[in-house]
């Protein structure tokens, strides 16, 4: 509680504060405070212009390959319009805000300036776990966890147009994420052990293949879905062998030297594969 305070000492020079709110004692007024220094600042970010539809954000999941979770980089807006849309090629089609730890005010903000590169480029954005950022900055998508918010309740803070994506790492799940109707797409995995998910075991290309069986990329009715973990150029063929055609990457793109270059390659191998 005591961080929780000093986060919200300094909002005063964040946003402009209602005075009635300011005014307030207990814990409602620190609430109103800091839910009107989140949409501030998030809506200082975002674009103008209404948000997509839901029929043409699923339209645009229906046809994405690459799907990129990334922490803030150096010189941000650079690196998004390089993802993007690369000189090579076509580009990062899905592009999610995954910083664990990430103060609020700084999600709010990166949000904001990811919404706006998306609608430059026709890229879908998703926030990652919280509904309540992922309102006010405005993103296509929040992607939950198993232990995060439920997709049902999510779909009730964010309303019909918010594309819900889901993780899965078991039969079960998988079986649970294509039944559920408030599950819009869902990730497979760990394929590999990675550093982002420490402590969890890959799942192997096992899981993908289930998933091909059970959800078939591009079958007319099938659920989109992305495997994710581990994948790289060099395990990317692996991946398309079981015959799964979305992927998620990390590392393969963030860590690379030439980020654009990395992406408009991964993403032409994806779209090559049908």
């Amino acid at each position: 509680m005591a961080d929780d305070l000093t986060d919200l000492t300094g909002l005063a020079g964040d946003a402009e504060l209602d005075e009635p709110a300011a005014r307030q004692t207990g814990p409602s007024a620190l609430d109103v405070i800091a839910e009107q220094a989140i949409v501030d600042l998030a809506l200082a970010e975002a674009p103008d212009g209404a948000p997509l539809a839901r029929a043409e954000r699923l339209a645009r999941l229906a046809d994405a390959r690459l799907y990129l979770c990334t922490p803030r980089q150096p010189a941000f807006d650079a690196f998004l319009d390089g993802v993007l849309a690369p000189a090579g090629g076509p580009g990062v089609d899905l592009i999610q805000l995954r910083e664990k730890g990430l103060e609020w005010r700084a999600e709010a903000a990166a949000l904001g300036r990811m919404v706006a590169a998306g609608r430059r480029h026709g890229a879908l954005v998703s926030g990652n776990d919280r509904a309540d950022l992922a309102s006010v900055a405005g993103v296509d998508i929040l992607h939950v966890g198993q232990d995060d918010i439920p997709p049902a309740t999510a779909r009730r803070l964010l309303g019909p147009d918010v594309i819900i994506g889901l993780s899965t790492h078991d039969e079960d799940q998988l079986a649970a994420a294509i039944e559920d109707p408030d599950v819009d797409y869902f990730c497979v995995g760990p394929v590999w052990p990675t550093p982002t998910k420490e402590g969890r075991p890959g799942v192997g290309l096992g899981l993908v293949a289930t998933a091909v069986a059970a959800a078939p990329p591009f079958a007319p009715g099938a659920k989109p879905w992305f495997a994710i973990g581990g994948i790289d150029a060099e395990r990317l063929d692996e991946v398309l062998a079981t015959g799964a055609r979305r992927a998620v990457v990390v590392r393969a793109i963030t860590g690379a030297a030439d980020p654009a270059a990395a992406a408009a390659a991964l993403a032409g191998r994806l779209r090559a594969a049908g």
